[in-house]
């Protein structure tokens, strides 16, 4: 971004306030659609403002990995397809789908969301896999806390299908449900000078020095944080956008709440 356009922006920003009229620890408004992908265990779509995230869950059954027989598994999975926005290609995962893969990958796993052991059927022979994907349909900043959000979302709405011992039967689900130990979302907050914000536009995300991405759970535990921007932070900083983040994710899951959170 051309140091114009930021100057732009800090003009803003000293007011208190951003060019689409929020403050600067305001969201855009968020919605929940789940179970919205009838072929998939769970599904949810997540709308922040434009941009626009679904989320679909698959349980296999599957080998158990040799160094955890007695747990089930879990992958992650993001796609950027360009019709959710120009700058994104086809091809192979790029850098920023591989980053929102592991940052919801590891507040599920680091906050132990999802109880593995739960999941082996036969220690060392047979285990359901979780297996997530996210898509961007459309892309207008801040895919990570989307993803986050759907991710939360779609496995709340996640129902076993049947399963005889041999042969899953996506067909005719059974009556049991995914049951989540805990319920981590991300908040990113990014910083743009001396000012921090919350679910930053693309045009705040072009102008950011640095951003910090912190999974809480609902107790406010810090699972995972993920840092991005060229910029370092100071202690200072970094403590006041851990507090803020918690602070947001506090407000999303109160206004949320009943709503696939």
């Amino acid at each position: 971004m051309n140091s114009e356009r930021k100057m732009h922006l800090l003009d803003y920003f000293k007011e208190g306030f951003r060019p689409d009229g929020r403050k600067l620890d305001e969201f855009r408004p968020i919605t929940i659609e789940a179970g919205t992908i009838k072929t998939a265990e769970g599904s949810a779509i997540v709308t922040i403002g434009g941009t626009r995230v679904i989320v679909g869950v698959k349980m296999q059954v599957e080998k158990p990995y040799s160094d955890r027989p007695n747990e089930g598994t879990m992958m992650v999975g993001a796609e950027l397809y360009p019709m959710a926005s120009p700058k994104f290609e086809s091809g192979p995962p790029n850098a920023q789908s591989i980053e929102i893969a592991r940052v919801i990958d590891r507040g599920l796993r680091e906050s132990k969301a999802i109880d593995t052991k739960g999941l082996c059927l036969i220690p060392g022979e047979k285990c359901w896999s979780v297996i997530m994907d996210v898509c961007a349909m459309n892309e207008e900043g801040n895919l990570l806390d989307a993803g986050s959000i759907a991710a939360l979302a779609a496995l709340n709405t996640t129902i076993f299908p049947g399963f005889d011992g041999t042969i899953v039967d996506y067909k005719h689900p059974s009556d049991r449900k995914l049951e989540l130990k805990k319920q981590p979302i991300a908040i990113t907050v990014v910083k743009i000078a001396n000012y921090l914000l919350v679910d930053p536009t693309n045009e705040e995300e072009q102008a950011m020095d640095a951003r910090l991405t912190v999974t809480t759970t609902a107790e406010g535990t810090i699972c995972s944080l993920q840092k991005g921007g060229e910029a370092s932070l100071l202690p200072e900083e970094i403590q006041a956008m851990l507090e803020l983040a918690k602070t947001k994710a506090k407000e999303i899951r109160g206004s949320l709440s009943g709503k696939g959170l």
